[in-house]
Formats: C-alpha cells, structure tokens, sequence
C-alpha cells in the first residue's frame, strides 16, 4: 500500500454530453449546477481528478430519489468499483434521465469512496420542467 496520502477532487459538477461508458474518453462538461430539469437522456454528475492512488480501488454509488423499477419496488442504489488506473486519474461518474420521466424527481446523490471513506459527495435536484 503506497503511503502517499490521495489527494481527490471534483473538477466538473453539473450537466455534461452523453457519456459513452464504452469509451475512454469522459463527456464534454456543458454546464455547471446541481438543479438539473427532468428532461429525457439528460446526462449529469462529477468528474473527479484522482492523484496519488494508482491501483487502488474507488467505490461509487448513486442513490435515486425512490425510482420504481418494473415490478414497482424500489431501485436499489448503482454502485460498484473501479480501480484507479494513474496517479493522475480523472473519473467521471453520473447518470442520465430515462422514461418516463415523471417518476426521476428528487434528490440523486453521488458517492465515491476510497479506502472506506467518502472522497466526493454530491446531491443533484432533478426537478419537473415547468411548461409555460
């Protein structure tokens, strides 16, 4: 284990493009908020830049603001791990509004956890668009 201690910080937090997981290249970051309007395929979260923790492993989970899934029981939270690849890393971590949207309001928070300590913690407003 390095005896560096990590240094983690969120560069980006807000609305970004739509992230392809399947690529290495992070989402273009669009706008910069925590209230983000309930509109379909909408993408947002943080981008972290990680240093001083190369192989170690991150934790993140999102918890939504009480989503049904198809049976209508609530979503668990998203989580899982990665390891950190660098020691100059930056890891994006968000998600996206999907249909309906009516049922995405709420608060979504977004954790990242490293060596059992959260690093990064954001909450997100998702709110309904009023029409005018």
């Amino acid at each position: 284990m390095s005896k560096l201690k990590p240094d983690v910080s969120i560069v980006y937090s807000g609305i970004f493009s739509r992230w392809d997981s399947q690529s290495e290249k992070l989402p273009q970051f669009l706008q910069a908020t925590v209230h983000v309007p309930a509109t379909l395929d909408i993408e947002f979260g943080f981008i972290v830049r990680i240093r001083k923790a190369k192989n170690q492993r991150l934790r993140y989970c999102i918890y939504h603001p009480n989503i049904p899934d198809d049976e209508g029981n609530t979503r668990p939270p998203f989580d899982g791990e990665v390891f950190i690849k660098e020691n100059d890393w930056k890891f994006y971590l968000g998600d996206c509004i999907w249909s309906p949207v009516d049922n995405k309001t709420g608060d979504w928070r977004m954790t990242l956890e490293l060596n059992d300590k959260i690093v990064a913690d954001k909450t997100f407003k998702v709110h309904p668009v009023l029409d005018n």
